[in-house]
């Protein structure tokens, strides 16, 4: 499967990019995790939102946030990936380029996060580490990780 990428601030996307990446977040934040919370918020018109592509459908996003919007450090967030493509290293692809991308725009900043708590070991692999006890967002277990 051929992946491209789009990253881009929130001004800069057209009104398809933004319907596709909030349907995939709904899909899966909200309906396959049966969590009914308030996805949109405030950040995604602050941020910068990467999207994977595949035959121009979007099957994996992230979001960056800036330094000084959630935290004193860079973020990433709502991390998503289509779910018929789990388990085939999409995940790991969207997280390495959204570190990649971390890296360009804010070189010098840590990257903060707040996991879902079962996906540890997965953002360990990429260099982060818990700095915190566990605690409930929208009824699941999440920690908060930290990456220098």
């Amino acid at each position: 499967m051929k992946i491209s990428w789009k990253f881009k601030p929130f001004n800069d996307l057209t009104a398809h990019e933004l319907h596709d990446f909030l349907q995939i977040r709904q899909q899966v934040f909200i309906v396959e995790q049966n969590c009914p919370y308030s996805d949109i918020d405030k950040t995604d018109k602050l941020s910068f939102h990467l999207m994977a592509l595949a035959n121009q459908q979007t099957v994996g996003y992230a979001r960056i946030i800036p330094p000084g919007v959630l935290y004193d450090e860079v973020s990433i967030g709502r991390i998503v990936t289509h779910q018929q493509l789990r388990r085939t290293g999409l995940g790991k692809l969207v997280v390495e380029k959204a570190l990649d991308e971390c890296r360009s725009l804010f070189p010098n900043s840590p990257i903060k996060i707040m996991a879902q708590s079962y996906l540890c070991k997965f953002y360990e692999s990429f260099g982060f580490t818990v700095i915190s006890e566990e605690f409930m967002e929208d009824n699941i277990p999440h920690i908060y990780m930290f990456r220098t």
